[in-house]
């Protein structure tokens, strides 16, 4: 039986590939802008791909996460992942590149889901949002390695070059879950407990509060983080490529070292009564200030701001296991796929809509400064919306238990 080690390190090697394929787009949009001519919404579009693909298979993941193990699961997808990335390396227009990139999305679904899962039956509450916190922490990382590292390696392999060598990664990393991740055994539910449909699961009222938030502040963070950051400071800021990729990867750095840190004080936290609950009803407010403050700056914002933001939101990022503790064991799966299908359904709302409303604003003659200010602005509106159903519907019971 390996350790709680090892099993952490396979599972975080996949996720860090996860999360480096979904925010290669933001490293790699100047290069698709020049070379194959991509506009805003294009753009958009083809990142947004990868998390269409991610939230289409989050329900009938919940399932297979369930019946067949968070192993089986895992390995099944990584294939899928693998054949994703070949196509988009060897893709010849744009609408190949975003079938290829819904392929990788879907064939990543399961890239957090399923150790998520492994964690809610081996795990203590406690440690639990430990190992969540450092997963974030490896998928920061992967991030961090799709802006500096990749713009290094373009000359040296183009971008088609990249995807042949993500490809053989994750390769290797659906190896290491083969021979080193234990065979999937099943949770028994409890006796006489009615099956629980995904319509009882969005009806559960730690769900319902957190759904909004999941949905456009926690799904905003990854929109920005994974590509809007980058157009930002190329078309709103004035930042060449190169400094774009280096401010990217500043913000990814400062992401990887917020999850590091929640990773450490999570445990000393819940001991002290700081529950999830409590955590994102006062944190919240500094990422709605901050994103107000970057939208009246406009061109003065630059990477450091972008990075105050991010790591604001991570407040968010304590709703997700808080959720999988809210259901037994035996129904996690369902309950953690079926919350992460809210997140990334944002993630490709919010990137694509983004673009989209970019763009009709240059159409109608408004400078990038402006045509971003307010699309971000709207942005914030809905964050500030989402922030206030959670204050509203707060059940005490809720709040005590989390």
């Amino acid at each position: 039986m390996p350790s709680v080690a090892t099993l952490f390190g396979v599972f975080a090697f996949g996720y860090f590939l996860s999360a480096l394929l979904r925010a290669v787009t933001a490293t790699l949009a100047p290069v698709f802008g020049s070379e194959l001519g991509l506009r805003a919404g294009d753009l958009g579009l083809l990142a947004g791909a990868y998390f269409f693909g991610f939230a289409v298979l989050q329900l009938p993941l919940g399932k297979a996460l369930d019946r067949f193990g968070p192993r089986r699961t895992l390995l099944a997808l990584m294939a899928v992942a693998v054949l994703g990335c070949a196509g988009f390396a060897s893709a010849s227009g744009f609408a190949a590149l975003v079938a290829a990139r819904v392929f990788i999305g879907a064939g990543m679904a399961a890239s957090l889901m399923a150790p998520l899962t492994a964690y809610r039956r081996r795990l203590t509450p406690a440690a639990q949002l430990r190992a969540n916190s450092w997963m974030l922490m490896t998928g920061s990382l992967g991030m961090v390695a799709s802006t500096v590292p990749v713009q290094l390696l373009l000359p040296v392999l183009g971008w088609r070059g990249l995807f042949w060598l993500i490809a053989l990664l994750l390769a290797l990393a659906a190896a290491l879950v083969a021979f080193l991740v234990p065979a999937d055994t099943s949770v028994a539910p409890v006796a006489n407990e009615p099956e629980v449909s995904y319509l009882d699961i969005a009806r559960h009222p730690m769900f319902m509060r957190t759904a909004p938030l999941a949905f456009f502040v926690y799904g905003g963070m990854i929109a920005v983080q994974s590509l809007w950051a980058g157009p930002w400071l190329t078309r709103v800021a004035g930042w060449t490529a190169t400094e774009a990729a280096q401010g990217l990867f500043g913000i990814n750095l400062a992401m990887l070292l917020t999850f590091a840190a929640w990773g450490l004080v999570m445990p000393r936290l819940v001991r002290r009564g700081m529950h999830a609950m409590r955590l994102m009803a006062w944190g919240l407010p500094l990422p709605l200030l901050l994103l107000a403050l970057i939208v009246a700056l406009g061109s003065a914002a630059g990477a450091a701001h972008w990075a105050a933001w991010c790591v604001a939101c991570t407040f968010v990022s304590t709703s997700q296991p808080a959720v999988g503790a809210a259901f037994p064991a035996a129904q996690a799966g369902r309950a953690l796929s079926a919350f992460n299908l809210v997140i990334f359904a944002g993630v490709f709302c919010i990137q694509w809509g983004l673009g989209l409303l970019i763009d009709a604003l240059r159409a109608m003659g408004w400078t990038d400064d402006t045509a971003f200010r307010c699309a971000f602005a709207a942005f914030g509106l809905c964050c500030l919306g989402a922030y206030g159903w959670f204050l509203r519907h707060r059940p005490q019971a809720a709040d005590n238990a989390r």
